[in-house]
């Protein structure tokens, strides 16, 4: 493996996690956003709260991490998606500010008015941002981002591909977050909001796969390389992103919670490698490679060494925060 492809590959390992880690955090808004009124939902929301209060900055490290390797790493790909892709960008982080601080906010309402602002502005900002997120990975991929920038700031996000990666974005991070929220309601011992949840989360899961594999047709005249490369090279990626897909379907029918978390967080994290070596060895498809965009190498041994001891000094305490939500006393549990 080259000096390249392992930066490459260490990059990616950061979309991976944001996917997975970051998606089921912006889903619970897809979750906050259809709960119902303030009586209905009122249950919903207060899970969400607890699931999601002690990660929902934490996870944002994954973004912060990504976005540094990448400009550090392969500096001429990321100034020529920052002068094509900046509107959706621009609107995804705009998300990320308005959703932290509403879910901040509406703790401390005063009024039930200013609660029901700040959860619908804390809802739709949840789906806004992964949706245009998605729009991002859809330009990449279909080759609508030149290689000298400053392509067209509509069309390269709006099109077939960018907008099928959004949906695709946002229904995968409901879906994992309808799996993990379900099984903290279990696990909380708070059965019928668990089987409400459960019954929605199936049928998000139902919709989301089968966006997922309806864009494969759409793909094939709109991003031809990365169609190929999704039926070659990856084709036993998205292959396992279903078999786990539908594992998850299974157990939430079967109410193996535990489990459905495992194989929903697989399916995920397949789909999202499947794009990323589908259209290997592009960085920029059809327009810059891998090789083409990486920087000196003395930057890339850097952030190789600066990757390596940031996973030995912050992947533990990730862990162990993450494992601090899981245990039966923050569930409350017999509370």
């Amino acid at each position: 493996m080259s000096l390249e492809i392992a930066v490459a590959a260490a990059l990616f390992v950061g979309v991976v996690a944001y996917a997975v880690l970051g998606g089921a955090d912006f889903g619970s808004g897809f979750f906050d956003l259809t709960a119902g009124g303030s009586r209905r939902g009122a249950e919903v929301r207060t899970l969400i709260d607890r699931s999601i209060g002690p990660v929902w900055e934490a996870n944002h490290v994954w973004l912060i991490y990504v976005l540094v390797m990448w400009w550090t790493a392969f500096p001429a790909s990321f100034a020529a998606a920052m002068t094509t892709v900046i509107v959706p960008l621009v609107l995804a982080l705009l998300g990320i500010v308005l959703r932290g601080a509403s879910f901040a906010f509406r703790k401390y309402s005063e009024t039930l008015g200013q609660a029901r602002l700040f959860g619908a502005i804390f809802a739709c900002s949840s789906v806004l941002a992964p949706f245009c997120f998605g729009t991002v990975a859809g330009a990449l991929a279909s080759g609508r981002v030149p290689a000298e920038g400053h392509g067209d700031l509509w069309t390269s996000w709006l099109n077939p591909t960018s907008l099928f990666g959004g949906v695709i974005a946002v229904g995968t991070c409901a879906f994992l977050a309808g799996v993990f929220l379900t099984a903290d309601a279990a696990r909380g011992g708070q059965r019928r909001l668990a089987e409400r949840l459960r019954v929605r989360s199936l049928a998000v899961g139902a919709v989301t796969g089968a966006v997922v594999f309806a864009a494969l047709i759409p793909l094939t005249a709109d991003a031809p390389t990365l169609s190929e490369g999704l039926a070659g090279r990856a084709a036993p990626l998205i292959v396992l992103s279903a078999l786990g897909g539908g594992a998850t379907l299974l157990l939430l029918l079967r109410r193996r919670y535990g489990p459905a978390r495992l194989t929903a967080v697989l399916a995920v994290s397949s789909v999202v490698s499947g794009w990323g070596l589908g259209q290997y060895p592009w960085l920029l498809v059809d327009h810059m490679t891998i090789d083409d965009a990486a920087g000196a190498r003395a930057t890339l041994w850097g952030l190789l060494v600066a990757a390596g001891i940031a996973a030995v000094v912050v992947g533990p305490a990730l862990l162990y925060l993450f494992r601090l939500t899981q245990t039966k006393e923050w569930s409350g549990a017999g509370h």
